[in-house]
């Protein structure tokens, strides 16, 4: 079965801890060690992964050593894409001495005219407390918004509507590569009318991304491994539980938040809907159970196997 796993940010480096190169190597290792028990499962990948910590301090500093001007996103998404594909591809390297490996930079296109440019919601960088964040936002013209108890910038992040390295990805797939690809979501890119490319200054939700290319690649699952064993409903409240088997149909109907949960949710449904085919959101320690259906959410483009349960 062909499994496209999305890793989220938080996979790699987890909440609260500092952006360091050692701690995001040990987090890796551990995501690695997870995607080897999957192939060992008889599951061939593709991964993809997110980057909003990494390039949101990419960016800072950039700004702190720049002598007359910074880095657009496109190219520090680009730069994120290939340090985390690196050390990703090294580690499974080291579990899977027999298997071939490419990481590739993907250029994902968007809307020049999407409004999400006008209306950012994407978190990256660190977490400041609301006093901290908003200073900043005043010094530097940042947008920021609410993490949890945290408060982060956020920048725009248009929705996804070609992969344009796809063909390539199918090609090494089909030979057997593992695959590391559309980091960050993919580099944002735009058409101008002439045809050619730019990049543009904005971050693409990597679980949108992912479901695009799950769709590209005819994938059999969509699989988006977190840092929370399970979409809830009314998370964080007494009444929260979570779902289990749910269709497309009946979690669309329910809301999540736009900056977390939300574009997981949004993913999810777009892959079931249009492919028929099941996709998956749970914790990166119960991948493996993700995919046999033992936990996680599995949402499902009909009539769920069972009744969502509450955990």
């Amino acid at each position: 079965m062909l499994v496209v796993v999305a890793l989220g940010g938080n996979a790699l480096l987890r909440r609260g801890e500092p952006m360091t190169a050692d701690n995001q190597r040990a987090n890796i290792v551990r995501a690695a060690s997870v995607l080897a028990e999957l192939v060992d499962d008889g599951h061939s990948i593709v991964v993809t992964h997110g980057n909003g910590p990494q390039v949101g301090l990419l960016a800072l500093q950039a700004a702190a050593t720049s002598d007359g001007g910074t880095f657009p996103l496109d190219v520090l998404g680009a730069e994120s894409a290939g340090m985390i594909g690196y050390v990703i591809e090294q580690e499974l390297g080291n579990l899977l001495k027999e298997r071939l490996f490419a990481t590739l930079l993907t250029q994902v296109k968007v809307d020049p005219q999407d409004q999400a440019f006008a209306h950012p919601t994407k978190p990256i960088g660190p977490v400041y407390d609301k006093a901290t964040a908003h200073r900043l936002a005043g010094e530097r013209g940042w947008q920021i918004a609410p993490d949890g108890e945290k408060w982060r910038r956020v920048v725009a992040s248009p929705k996804p509507l070609e992969i344009l390295e796809a063909s390539v990805i199918s090609f090494l797939v089909e030979r057997g590569v593992i695959v590391v690809c559309t980091g960050g979501g993919g580099v944002p890119v735009i058409a101008r009318d002439d045809g050619s490319l730019c990049g543009v200054e904005a971050v693409i939700d990597k679980d949108l991304a992912s479901s695009l290319l799950a769709r590209a690649l005819k994938a059999d699952m969509l699989l988006m491994l977190t840092d929370v064993d399970a979409v809830y409903v009314d998370y964080g409240t007494a009444a929260a539980h979570a779902l289990r088997r749910v269709t497309a149909k009946e979690i669309s109907e329910r809301n999540f938040p736009a900056g977390s949960m939300g574009p997981k949710v949004g993913a999810a449904i777009e892959f079931a809907e249009e492919t028929g085919k099941p996709a998956a959101i749970g914790k990166l320690d119960d991948a493996v159970a993700i995919v046999r259906g033992e936990r996680g959410t599995w949402v499902e483009p009909g009539a769920p196997a069972t009744e969502p349960g509450r955990s």
